[in-house]
């Protein structure tokens, strides 16, 4: 025969390279969820699924089961753990063959985490009495669960074993396709004041997640909230490094023996916040990266921030545009409180590091303080050395307590060192003694150094 005959003869016959392999079945809908497997604490619910196929298809792809974690009320006080108690099911019951009973705890050394392997009380050996039931910890501690003889990590979707993981944002299964990356450098210049005082560095609007913020310099990070309020290393007042609440979540503060500063916050955060630095010498630059949520903006923000658009990172991207500087929230102000009557002005002067009548030479607003240069025309009082002009620094700038340019005042101000001693300055408070000099006042405030 013609081979071209027998190679056709061949595949009449079905035979040969090629044949169809048969269709895969397909799943029908998922099932109720099924009761929680504990009463309280943690548990596990079940639902199933039917694979529909005819007899020539094949076999579903995939698990007919599927479970999730309910989490109830949790157990009332002296309640025995779950794996304690299914070991104790066992306590005086025959085992090994033998008449001798024993009373069983858990034991967590053993190599399945998912088997109920159960120490012999006073005893040095343990016994595995099978899979423990699931919804079972796979260990002390864990947040895993034990289902089916397997340890199962729980997704965020509450699904065990499905794998599924919050993205950058917070968003589950996401593939940070929903967040927008920020990532800076800031260099800006000093102040006009110099290098000294607080200056903006960004706004880091509500909603951002895994802020990390570094400077390598004896300068000092700060950190305000949007209606003024300074949460760390505000009104000239460095803090210690630890945990700080901020904006509905927490605030890591870190600082090196060498200066090195750090801030870390998980997020998300629930309102804006405005990053500073106080200044003491030239910015070396401070990095500083989140996460945003990608959209529209969070109700009752009403942000519109430049950060929220795409930001490009690639080598050899142009840099990103910097966003407009968002002028720092002023400290809210109130009606100025001055101190008022003798024992106020006794308390001011005994309390005080430097009581001095001065005038006002200049006046100019520094970050969120004032600062006056003020010619020392005579000293009452001073713990340490103080020249003929010096600078008086007031946390505010409401213009608490009110000071004119050219007038004289007896002023009570006290020696402000950090703890790092890299700033030492004279400090008036808001509701610090200032009062306009006069011979009166004079006769006053020496009458008040009897009372030290």
């Amino acid at each position: 025969w013609p081979r071209w005959l027998l190679l056709l003869a061949w595949l009449s016959l079905g035979c040969g390279v090629g044949t169809a392999q048969p269709a895969q079945g397909a799943w029908g809908p998922w099932g109720p969820w099924s009761s929680c497997s504990s009463s309280c604490g943690d548990g596990v619910a079940l639902r199933t699924r039917r694979c529909l196929r005819s007899t020539e298809e094949g076999p579903c792809t995939g698990d007919p089961r599927q479970y999730r974690l309910c989490q109830l009320q949790g157990c009332p006080p002296g309640s025995v753990p779950f794996r304690a108690m299914q070991c104790s099911l066992y306590d005086n019951k025959p085992v090994l063959g033998t008449s001798a009973r024993y009373s069983w705890v858990p034991f967590h050394g053993a190599p399945n985490v998912c088997d109920l392997n159960c120490l012999a009380v006073g005893h040095n050996f343990y016994y595995s009495f099978g899979r423990v039931l699931d919804g079972t910890r796979c260990g002390p501690g864990s947040p895993d669960l034990c289902v089916g003889g397997r340890c199962l990590s729980v997704g965020c979707d509450g699904i065990l074993g499905s794998g599924a993981r919050p993205d950058a944002c917070g968003q589950c299964g996401g593939g940070h396709d929903t967040c927008l990356f920020v990532h800076r450098l800031f260099q800006g210049a000093e102040p006009s004041s110099g290098y000294f005082g607080y200056m903006n560095v960004t706004k880091i609007p509500a909603g951002a997640t895994h802020i990390k913020v570094t400077d390598k310099s004896r300068n000092y990070l700060a950190l305000m909230t949007s209606d003024g309020r300074y949460v760390l290393n505000g009104d000239w007042s460095i803090a210690w490094p630890g945990p700080f609440e901020v904006a509905g979540t927490r605030l890591r503060y870190a600082r090196a023996p060498d200066g090195t500063e750090s801030l870390e916050v998980p997020g998300p955060t629930a309102e804006d916040l405005h990053l500073m630095v106080l200044l003491q010498e030239p910015n070396p630059g401070i990095e500083y990266e989140f996460w945003l949520p990608r959209g529209p903006p969070q109700p009752g923000h009403g942000d519109t921030s430049p950060l929220r658009q795409p930001q490009p990172r690639g080598a050899g991207s142009p840099p990103p545009p910097e966003p407009p500087v968002t002028p720092v929230p002023a400290r809210r102000c109130g009606k100025c409180h001055p101190p008022k009557g003798r024992s106020q002005r006794n308390r001011h002067f005994c309390q005080s590091d430097f009581v001095f009548q001065g005038q006002i030479l200049a006046q100019d607003v520094v970050g969120q303080e004032t600062r006056y240069e003020v010619e020392v025309t005579k000293s009452y009082r001073h713990h340490f050395p103080l020249v003929s002009r010096e600078y008086v620094w007031v946390p505010n700038t409401c213009g608490c307590p009110p000071l004119r340019v050219g007038a004289r005042y007896l002023l009570m101000a006290r020696r402000h060192v950090n703890y790092e001693r890299t700033l030492n300055r004279l400090l008036l408070q808001d509701n610090g003694y200032a009062r306009p000099w006069t011979p009166r006042e004079e006769r006053l405030v020496r009458g008040a150094a009897r009372h030290c």
